[in-house]
């Protein structure tokens, strides 16, 4: 998705909304008030960092890591599959809550990352496709030729890999977007699927860190 800003929505006293990312394919924000029904997975992250309390009269630019580590388990899982649709994924990164600064909760979401079985990739791939979202790079400025070349380029992709075409746009500029997807599209067509398969792990970890790290700043 374009990494065009969107605005949080308001939550109830004590929620916090799951802002919308900057680079997801398609996207939906999810209220963190609303605690989904999952069974729990004993899952957790290894760590040699203690738990801390933090201080957000003195660190105010924490305030939301500390709403997202005081917050109830079943909506901050719900939160965190905005940001990346593993189920398992999500569980992990709340079971080792709380996080002492944001540094430490980017580096277990990028083990988590790491981590994903076959199964847990397709389940978060699948979850990028239901999105009520155009497909990446088509509201990038360009010309119709190119709006239609991007969209057979996506259906190729789709219709070889079973799967939508995921990539991380962070620093693309508006005006160059669509080449970019276009390009990388193509590119990655050439992989075989176990190839692209690493290849789009790797895409969807580096926008689940993108998105979390958008979700924890939020300062009010």
């Amino acid at each position: 998705m374009e990494a065009l800003p969107r605005r949080a929505v308001s939550a109830p006293s004590g929620g916090i909304v799951a802002p919308a990312a900057p680079c997801r394919t398609r996207f939906t924000p999810r209220l963190w008030s609303i605690p989904p029904s999952r069974p729990h997975e004993e899952d957790p992250l290894a760590s040699d960092i203690p738990p801390q309390r933090l201080d957000v009269r003195t660190e105010p630019s924490l305030l939301g890591l500390h709403r997202f580590n005081e917050a109830d388990s079943g909506a901050v899982e719900e939160a965190l599959l905005a940001c990346c649709g593993s189920h398992r994924w999500a569980l992990r990164l709340t079971a080792h809550r709380p996080y002492p600064d944001i540094e430490s909760l980017l580096a277990a979401a990028s083990e988590a990352s790491y981590d994903l079985r076959p199964a847990d990739l397709a389940e978060a791939l699948a979850d990028e496709s239901w999105m009520p979202q155009p497909l990446l790079g088509m509201r990038a400025p360009g010309s119709q030729a190119a709006h239609t070349a991007l969209r057979a380029a996506h259906a190729a992709y789709e219709a070889r890999f079973g799967h939508v075409f995921v990539v991380c746009l962070d620093g693309v500029d508006p005006e160059e977007m669509l080449d970019a997807v276009l390009t990388s599209i193509r590119t990655r067509l050439a992989n075989d699927p176990d190839e692209e398969r690493l290849v789009s792990a790797e895409e969807l970890r580096r926008i689940a860190l993108s998105r979390l790290e958008h979700l924890v700043a939020v300062k009010n």
